[in-house]
């Protein structure tokens, strides 16, 4: 894998220079995380631009995480969040439960509006990550409405726009926003794995690499229900058993590795090896 992991489209230097300058007109940040890698999830680039402002951690898609280390990660990240949560966005009482954080971090700012003589004003949030964290999700929940699209891929948001949440609390959205540089090659992997980084981008027979030996470390059972197989080996014996099992194939009938990686990470990718965390 490349010791240096570079994808930074057009759209998302856009994105980021359209952030700085609206982030001095928002109360509170709020930043989703991926429970299956959290640390990797916080964007170093847009941390720098949210100054001052209340910040509020989202850790999502907690169902197809490792309970226990969901929970080390929402103690260990109360240090840098004013507020952190975790939210299963599949539940509709998502959105009440973020609601209320906001609210209650916003009433600071409307005890100041009335300390002026004026009518409370909606608190303003802005809801920020990188691609493929569920932030539309997040938006829809809120909102109690299909005010986002949806789709399992990154790069799906790409303009900016405000929501209105109810009377007292205005949402805008943001595309998903990657760090220029990866300089980490184990954050940039983690994030090729859950979908944040285009699949381009980074090679699936070094990410399904990475992913076994991962595995056969930390969740050395996990390919025993999906795929029958009891011991991960090397990379390229789990591949091929893969292949045969599920039939596989490639034009010359043989086993086919490159239909097996790409198999072995869609599901990882959907869970379906288990609830697995990669930090």
């Amino acid at each position: 894998m490349a010791s240096q992991i570079h994808w930074f489209p057009g759209h998302m230097k856009k994105a980021l220079v359209e952030i700085e300058e609206k982030i001095k007109t928002v109360d509170i940040v709020i930043e989703l995380l991926d429970a299956r890698c959290p640390f990797s999830s916080i964007n170093d680039d847009l941390e720098k631009r949210i100054q001052n402002k209340k910040k509020i951690g989202i850790i999502s898609k907690s169902d197809l995480a490792d309970s226990k280390r969901t929970l080390f990660w929402q103690e260990e990240l109360r240090k840098s969040f004013d507020d952190i949560l975790t939210v299963d966005l599949t539940r509709n009482n998502a959105g009440d439960i973020i609601s209320k954080s906001v609210a209650k971090l916003g009433t600071l700012k409307h005890e100041k509006d009335k300390a002026r003589g004026m009518k409370p004003q909606p608190i303003k949030a802005m809801i920020i990550g990188v691609p493929n964290v569920g932030k539309s999700s997040l938006i829809n929940r809120l909102a109690k409405r299909k005010a986002a699209g949806v789709q399992n891929k990154p790069g799906y948001t790409r303009g900016e726009q405000w929501i209105k949440v109810n009377n007292d609390f205005l949402l805008l959205d943001t595309p998903g926003i990657l760090p220029m540089n990866y300089e980490n090659r184990k954050k940039a992997a983690n994030l090729a794995l859950i979908g944040s980084i285009r699949e381009e981008i980074l090679p699936n027979s070094d990410l399904c690499e990475t992913l076994l030996e991962y595995l056969k470390v930390t969740y050395p059972d996990a390919l025993k229900t999906r795929f029958e197989i009891n011991e991960i080996s090397n990379a390229n014996d789990v591949l091929c058993n893969i292949a045969k099992k599920r039939g596989l194939l490639s034009n010359n009938g043989e086993p086919s590795i490159e239909k097996a990686e790409a198999v072995l990470l869609k599901e990882f990718k959907d869970g379906k090896l288990g609830k697995i965390s990669l930090e």
